[in-house]
């Protein structure tokens, strides 16, 4: 401010909608940079998050959702028979380059007597590549989860495969809330469970017929915890949380 007002500095920027640097040198220093590219790298990986879920749904053998597929479009260029979840295999991978921003953008931060040019040539390519890159995946996501196809009746299959054990955690509660121990209580469950698990009988009935779990939970109260509607009782909230966030 040798030359200049600070008055004529916040005159300026508040034209553009824009504040001062609170403290700068002959530049803004590099941790305001260091944590925007920090945050496209955590969104990116969210991204990637959302996006292996959906690939893990399209495996067959777990085949509760897949990506939408066209009429004639290719899922292999040798197998016909493919349907490959091209797009989100595609995020994942951008969700790394993306993230490949974030250590330049740490590193950036210390500079000679708080001024040299080393951090230029890093950032002419990491900020618009890493903001265009993250842009193209937010539009790209948003696509693939309007057109996601989900296979309910698949869902409860996979459940249904468990044999029950999925309830396992309720039954737990159940008797700890009957004032059992929770150490006990796990005994009792794991011993049913295992057998189940081993084929020696469906979860549920083996839960029925022990004489120690019956003489604390009655016929309804383990059938209870195998409702889905009751393990699914507070999922309402839960969205509403996630499109009421900011």
């Amino acid at each position: 401010y040798a030359h200049l007002s600070p008055a004529i500095e916040a005159e300026a920027l508040g034209s553009l909608g824009l504040r001062p640097e609170t403290a700068s040198t002959q530049v803004v220093a590099r941790d305001r940079h260091a944590a925007y590219v920090s945050a496209l790298g955590i969104l990116a990986a969210g991204i990637e998050r959302l996006s292996t879920n959906v690939r893990h749904w399209q495996r067959t053998e777990v085949g509760e959702a897949e990506e939408h597929f066209k009429k004639g479009q290719k899922g292999s260029s040798a197998m016909p028979h493919k349907r490959n979840p091209v797009l989100t295999e595609n995020l994942c991978g951008l969700g790394r380059v993306v993230r490949a921003a974030v250590v330049p953008g740490l590193e950036n931060v210390a500079l000679w007597h708080e001024r040299d040019i080393s951090h230029s040539s890093a950032e002419r390519m990491m900020l618009p590549d890493a903001t265009a890159t993250l842009a193209f995946m937010l539009d790209r996501l948003r696509g693939v989860v309007a057109d996601l196809v989900v296979y309910p009746d698949r869902l409860r299959q996979n459940l249904d495969q468990t044999g029950g054990l999925w309830a396992s955690e309720g039954i737990l509660l159940a008797l700890i809330g009957k004032g059992l121990g929770r150490q006990e209580a796990y005994v009792l469950i794991q011993r049913n469970a295992m057998k189940a698990f081993e084929g020696e009988g469906e979860f549920r009935a083996l839960l029925h017929e022990d004489a120690d779990i019956r003489a604390r939970l009655s016929a309804d109260e383990i059938d209870r915890e195998f409702d889905l509607n009751h393990a699914l009782a507070h999922v309402d909230t839960i969205i509403d949380r996630v499109l009421e966030g900011d």
